[in-house]
């Protein structure tokens, strides 16, 4: 898929299928919930290191995957996952000893938080919601743009409809938004989501070719 840099990098792709009749489903799915509590109040610079601290974290003990994501998973004939530990974790629940890819290229979209007052404490998922809003509509950013994750989300899509084009289904570990901007992408190029279980923790999306 593609290097640390996010850049196409050929060699860490797995063999290129040969093209079937009909390819196979794209499932994108979103890790288990993470080890780490939502319960606090911070301000901008304290959301930040927690964020730091999410991106960093595994999963919640005592997890289970639903039944549907693991018979999707048993099915699929490629597993891939964000390089986030909370990804990571969910593929190895998921594939049980099989062998995923690691991508960065799914990694999710940056939530850097507006610079406003340190007397303003919010709690992570007002931040979460606050900062993806002014980066959004406000190109509000650190590191990566919009327009830049947008990029990344059509170059993800692009592969993982090649892998699919042998005929067997792939299952993506990753993040809810950049799963959401994937998923779009993945329309914009000709596919349908044809089964939505929406965008919370272990929550899959299915996207056929018609």
């Amino acid at each position: 898929m593609a290097n640390a840099n996010g850049v196409l990098d050929p060699a860490a792709m797995p063999a290129a299928p040969d093209t079937a009749e009909r390819p196979g489903a794209v499932i994108l799915a979103r890790h288990g919930e993470p080890g780490l509590s939502r319960k606090v109040k911070v301000n901008a610079a304290g959301y930040r290191q927690w964020w730091a601290a999410y991106e960093a974290v595994g999963l919640a003990p005592d997890q289970a995957p639903p039944a549907g994501l693991k018979a999707a998973c048993e099915k699929a004939g490629f597993i891939v996952a964000s390089t986030r530990p909370r990804s990571v974790e969910t593929a190895k629940l998921l594939s049980r000893g099989r062998t995923f890819a690691e991508d960065p290229l799914l990694v999710e979209a940056p939530l850097p938080p507006p610079a406003l007052p340190g007397w303003i404490k919010l709690s992570p998922r007002t931040w979460g919601l606050l900062s993806r809003t002014c980066w959004w509509f406000l190109d509000y950013h650190e590191h990566e743009t919009r327009a830049q994750a947008q990029v990344r989300a059509d170059e993800a899509a692009r592969q993982l409809a090649a892998l699919a084009s042998g005929g067997q289904d792939v299952l993506v570990v990753a993040h809810g938004f950049f799963n959401a901007m994937v998923g779009r992408a993945l329309i914009r190029q000709g596919w349908r989501c044809i089964d939505g279980r929406g965008y919370r923790y272990w929550s899959a999306r299915r996207y056929e070719r018609p």
